[in-house]
């Protein structure tokens, strides 16, 4: 999820008010603080609520505020499902890589050993045939995914698979970094968001006192 499609959504409920009275314009620069390495905007905390909505002209509503806000806790939230998928794809991959390095570590020693390795194959559902693999020739082939097989020595099937190994795993760092991250900004939109509705509800008791 982009910064470009948050602030459209932003945009796209400003212009829906285009025929009422006129009212703050806000966009997303003025509801994050930046972005993180990865660019998944960091929200800004409202510290003084009186300051920030008047920083606006026209001043910024409570509506206004608490659906700008609403608007990108959607955004995270779409963010935190997706980063959510892909560590469970990475969590899986990253042991069928590793599986697949020991098998080709063992075929290279039983090439360096002159012996041939032993091994049983799924020649049917349930069904399991025994053969043997020639690893004098030290040829092994590799699905690559999109039904793309690739024959590679086993050194460059070792070098091939140790790399795809380590973007893995930093890309399960990265994306556990990310998924922390995001919802961190998630708690800091909800609490904005209760903070300028508690605001608004004080400011309306105290006009109330006021006019009585």
């Amino acid at each position: 999820l982009k910064m470009a499609e948050i602030t459209s959504s932003i945009a796209a409920a400003e212009a829906s008010n285009d025929n009422e009275a006129p009212v703050a314009n806000i966009s997303l620069q003025n509801i994050i603080d930046g972005t993180n390495e990865r660019s998944i905007p960091k929200t800004k905390f409202i510290d003084d609520i009186d300051m920030f909505s008047g920083s606006f002209d026209p001043p910024a509503s409570p509506e206004l505020l608490i659906g700008a806000y609403s608007d990108l806790h959607s955004k995270f939230k779409q963010i935190e499902q997706q980063l959510t998928e892909k560590k469970a794809h990475r969590e899986k991959s990253i042991p069928e890589i590793e599986k697949s390095i020991k098998l080709v570590r063992h075929l290279m020693q039983k090439k360096e050993e002159g012996d041939s390795a032993i091994t049983r194959y799924n020649l049917a559902d349930i069904v399991y045939a025994k053969a043997e693999v020639d690893c004098s020739q030290g040829i092994v082939n590799l699905w690559l995914g999109a039904d793309v097989m690739l024959e590679y020595t086993y050194e460059e099937a070792l070098e091939l698979l140790t790399a795809k190994e380590s973007k893995a795993k930093q890309d399960l760092e990265d994306v556990t970094e990310d998924l922390s991250f995001t919802r961190n900004q998630i708690i800091t939109c909800e609490v904005n968001i209760s903070r300028v509705y508690n605001w608004d509800v004080r400011r309306k008791r105290a006009s109330a006192s006021g006019s009585n």
